[in-house]
């Protein structure tokens, strides 16, 4: 079986197309577990928290991103 993943992006089915989305949105909810667990440190720098604040966003709309385009692929 090949690895989806580690294909090039041209020669990938929409099966493995919706894999290889579903592994990134899979890490991006790691990410963003890891990004929570520093929000909660109550870091004492002002800008380092509204910097973390919008790290979360930022994964936040890339995963919901990947989640649509995960829903839209088609052969």
């Amino acid at each position: 079986m090949r690895n989806p993943i580690l294909q090039l992006p041209d020669s990938r089915s929409a099966d493995e197309r919706r894999k290889v989305l579903r592994t990134a949105i899979r890490q991006l909810e790691r990410a963003q577990d890891y990004v929570t667990a520093v929000a909660f440190m109550d870091i004492p720098d002002r800008e380092a928290r509204r910097e973390v604040q919008e790290l979360r966003h930022d994964l936040e709309v890339l995963r919901r991103r990947f989640v649509e385009r995960r829903d839209r692929v088609t052969e």
